[in-house]
Formats: structure tokens, sequence, C-alpha cells
């Protein structure tokens, strides 16, 4: 196969798309990807990690997995989440690199085609994700490819980790972008309401019925419905969800007549469902229907690199044009934000409330993100009280300790509500204490 066969090949593709030598030298390049990068190609010289990272070397000297290498080392195609420097700034790239080789099975090179992710973003941006973490971008990769089929997503993570944000992602992403995007909130809808809401309701149906209702199912009709922690609708109406996700097919509540409708599902839990299924709480086959592609949304703490995009992002909408200082930054990225994103957020807006000037220091935050240094008094060095000392062995406690909230309390031999007081007392938080 010559150069100008793969030439004519790539000039088909309406994405950018390169044929790289196993040297990274780029030796034929469609008009898509010259109008992508700032930087010109130059046939034979130029290559492809000078163009997207602006890099002498290649990105798996620089923390990432690279997908030339991945293909020489596994002999297959490979699949990762950059971002790259684009003539648009910064941009999440999903990158397919693929083998190409002659009729004797002899690798020529390897043939890279982008995807731009525009749901995300590596700086602050309206309504997108944000982050260039290699957990985030492994995440993108698995969304972005779930967006591109009509198969059924579940999307697990711990509360506050942005499920509704990336449900909304892949149906912004996939062919029903342009219908609509319909929230249900499982938790605390009552089996009085279920039906109600789900399906509709006709005039009369029930009592306070005085006009027909159309049902969130009908609503999301050519479009995708997301069911917001599905871990919490109640066994006994898990088998009336069960048939409407096999049938697409309703009756409204008075109804005679079956209803259809053409939705895409997204649904998100942050319990382990698959537990609750070998525990009876949750119904084997319903959970198949629904996990048709799991996606894991990683935690906040797993995403120590993406604290200070997420801190800008928060602040863009504040009132006043307010930043962290360095060491308050700082100690906003050892924290392990048992609440994640959403706990984040909490605590970007109440340094920023009372923090009096523009510059937000470390005294600005709250009080289980203050050091623990030298400023606090330490067994050893000098003479304490009685409750510094406990102060400090609980906040000591609450940073190495590794199991529950219940664990931790019969471990230091008092009850849940003793050390939940004493917690609350010192202004201290355990990762799993309850709320």
């Amino acid at each position: 196969m010559n150069l100008s066969i793969i030439q004519s090949m790539i000039d088909a593709l309406d994405k950018p798309a390169i044929f790289i030598r196993p040297d990274y030298s780029i030796q034929a390049v469609n008009q898509a990807y010259l109008d992508t990068y700032q930087q010109p190609v130059k046939l034979g010289l130029s290559r492809c990690h000078e163009i997207s990272h602006h890099a002498t070397e290649p990105c798996d000297r620089h923390g990432e997995q690279c997908p030339l290498l991945y293909c020489q080392q596994h002999g297959r195609s490979s699949s990762v989440v950059h971002v790259h420097h684009t003539q648009a700034g910064l941009q999440h790239c999903d990158i397919l690199m693929r083998p190409v080789r002659d009729d004797d099975g002899i690798t020529l090179g390897y043939l890279e085609i982008l995807n731009k992710v525009e749901f995300a973003a590596a700086g602050a941006g309206v309504n997108k994700m944000v982050g260039v973490s290699a957990p985030f971008n492994r995440m993108l990769n698995l969304l972005n490819r779930a967006a591109s089929a009509d198969i059924s997503v579940l999307l697990q993570g711990e509360t506050g980790t942005g499920k509704e944000l990336a449900a909304r992602a892949v149906h912004d992403a996939s062919q029903r972008h342009d219908k609509p995007f319909v929230i249900i909130e499982c938790t605390g809808l009552s089996e009085a309401l279920f039906e109600s809401e789900l399906f509709g309701h006709e005039k009369g149906a029930f009592t306070g019925a005085s006009h027909a209702k159309k049902g969130l199912v009908e609503l999301a009709n050519g479009g995708t419905l997301f069911f917001d922690e599905i871990g919490d609708v109640p066994l006994n109406m898990q088998v009336k969800l069960l048939r409407l996700l096999e049938t697409r097919s309703f009756r409204s509540v008075g109804g005679l007549q079956p209803k259809r409708s053409d939705f895409r599902l997204v649904c998100a839990s942050h319990k382990n469902l698959l537990s609750m299924v070998d525990a009876g709480e949750f119904r084997q086959d319903l959970y198949y229907r629904i996990a048709g592609f799991p996606v894991q949304l990683p935690a906040l703490r797993e995403r120590q690199r993406d604290i200070p995009l997420l801190v800008e992002q928060f602040l863009l909408g504040a009132a006043e044009h307010k930043q962290f200082s360095d060491a308050a930054m700082q100690q906003l990225c050892l924290y392990d934000y048992p609440g994640n994103i959403r706990e984040l957020k909490s605590i970007v807006e109440q340094a920023s409330l009372i923090a009096n000037d523009n510059l937000i220091q470390v005294e600005d935050l709250p009080q289980m993100l203050q050091p623990r240094g030298s400023e606090q008094a330490e067994p050893g060095n000098s003479i304490c009280s009685l409750e510094e000392l406990e102060k400090y062995y609980l906040a000591q406690q609450c940073e190495v300790f590794s199991g529950t909230f219940e664990q931790l309390a019969s471990a230091l031999g008092v009850s849940d509500r003793t050390l939940y007081r004493k917690l609350h007392k010192f202004g201290l938080r355990y990762r799993s204490q309850p709320q």
C-alpha cells in the first residue's frame, strides 16, 4: 500500500486524521487535521506529539497512555482521550489509533483519527465537564463511546461526582441531542406518585385530577430519559419499570389505550446495585436491562490535578472576582472531599463569602481544611490540655483510619453518637460520617 492510497483514504474522512510511521513521524494528513492545529505539519518530519502536545517526546513519557505504543505492543487498535493544543485552545480529543498492514500482514504504520469531545473542557467552561487528569480522561473516553450508540448507560459513582452532568453529556453528544432530556428523581418517589409521574393521568382518574397530564416518559419521546438514583426505586415498583423498558409501552393512569415512547435510557446510582441484587433489594433482570454500558465516575480524591480547574469554574459565577492564594489552593488540593465535587463547590462559595479581600487566604477556609501542623498543639512539643490532645488525636485518626464511621467509633471505644458529637465539637469530619 503506497502513500497515495493512504492519502486518498484519510482525505475521505470527515474527521481529523493522519498516517504515522512507528517513529511518530507524520506521513499523510487530511485538511480537517490541518484546520484543527496551529502548528504546521511537515510531512516526513513533524511528529504527532509535536503537533498535538507541543512536546519533544512521546506522550507516554509525560504520564499519558500513548495509543501508538499500545498498538505496537499489542498489535491491535487503541482508544484514549488526551488534551491537545488546537486552534481553539486546549481541547479534549478522543483518539482512535489503528495499525495499517499490507497484504502480507506487515505493519506499515498507524492511522490516527480524532474526535473532539465537545462536552468537556480543559479550563473553566459553562455547562461542561471540567478536568485534565487521567481518571477524568478515561471516563470521557467511555462517555464518548456510549454517546455514539443508543445503548442504555448506567452511571455509577459516589454522591457528588457529577452523574447528572455526565448523563447530560451523553445526551448532548448523541443523535438525540435536539430532543428532550428528561430527569426522573427516583429518591422519594412514592408508589402513589410513581405511575402518575412516569405515565401521566387522564382527567378524573383520581381525586384532584382536574385535567389530563402527560407523564415524563411521554415527554421524553425521541430524547433521553434519565433515572437519577435508580437504586432508590422500591422493589415492588421495579417490575413496572422493567415492563416499560422492555416494551417502551405504557398506559396513563385512568387511560385504556396503550401509548409508546421512543427514548434513550440513562440511569445513575451511588449505590452498589450488584450488591443490592445479591441482597434481593434490586431485580437482577432490571439491572441487566439498565446496565448495558456501565461507566464508573471517579471520586474527586482521585482527580487532585483537576481541583484548581474546578475551583476556577466555580469562581466564574461569583459577583466579585476572587481567587485563592497558593497556600489556600494547596490546602484545597490536600483534602479528600467525601462529598466530592459538590462539597468542593460549597467550600469555594463559603470561602468566597468569608474572605474580605479578593485573595482568599488559608484562614478563610472552613475549619476542616485548616492546616494541622506547627500551628496546632502536638503532643511532645509542649504541655497542652487534654482537650487539645483529644482534638489532635481525632484529627489524626480521621486522616489515617480506613474503615467506616461505625468502625472508627468502635476502635476508639465510644458510641457512634459520642464520636459524632466530638467531631462536631472540634470542627472535624470523617469521610464516611453520616449527615
